[in-house]
């Protein structure tokens, strides 16, 4: 699949999967993919590493759970997560929610999945090459196909960004 890419751009994949571990997210998503080329040295101008960063824990909450999500919707039919990981917690041990990953999510070699939206930024990373008459995937590749997905929260960082003064 990866075989148009240049060596930056898997290297940046490489690193978008770094960081969606260093975040404690399960899965690849748009704004790791976007961590991943801003840490290859892709230039998205006004936006660094750390700020982004900064966004997406602030976008996304821990672990990659939007603020508002799982927790409020199962509130609304009387369940209380937070009761449930306490007593998980108490039978298992701490953390025991965060070693559990679904049997449809395991992988082999251990990398997490891409979800539908970065797969989706990918295939768009892939139009925007071809239509350029490119014969590889840049990061530039990346970057733009990010942007022409025009949802996720890595359209959201680079759309504050846009629209920040000064920037």
């Amino acid at each position: 699949m990866f075989e148009r890419f240049t060596k930056q751009a898997r290297d940046a994949l490489a690193l978008a999967q770094q960081e969606a571990a260093a975040l404690g997210h399960d899965a690849i998503d748009t704004e790791h993919i976007l961590l991943g080329v801003l840490a290859e040295g892709e230039v998205i101008e006004g936006l660094s590493l750390g700020s982004a960063r900064e966004a997406i824990v602030r976008l996304t909450g821990p672990r990659g759970v939007r603020p508002v999500g799982d927790a409020e919707a199962l509130a609304t039919i009387g369940i209380d997560l937070d009761s449930i990981t306490a007593a998980v917690e108490a039978a298992f041990g701490e953390g025991a929610l965060d070693r559990a990953v679904p049997p449809n999510r395991r992988r082999l070699g251990g990398g997490a999945p891409f979800t539908p939206k970065a797969k989706k930024a990918l295939e768009l990373s892939l139009r925007e090459a071809l239509s350029r008459g490119d014969d590889h995937i840049g990061t530039e590749h990346l970057v733009l196909g990010l942007v022409r997905m025009k949802e996720g929260v890595a359209y959201e960082i680079i759309e504050l960004n846009r629209l920040r003064p000064g920037a």
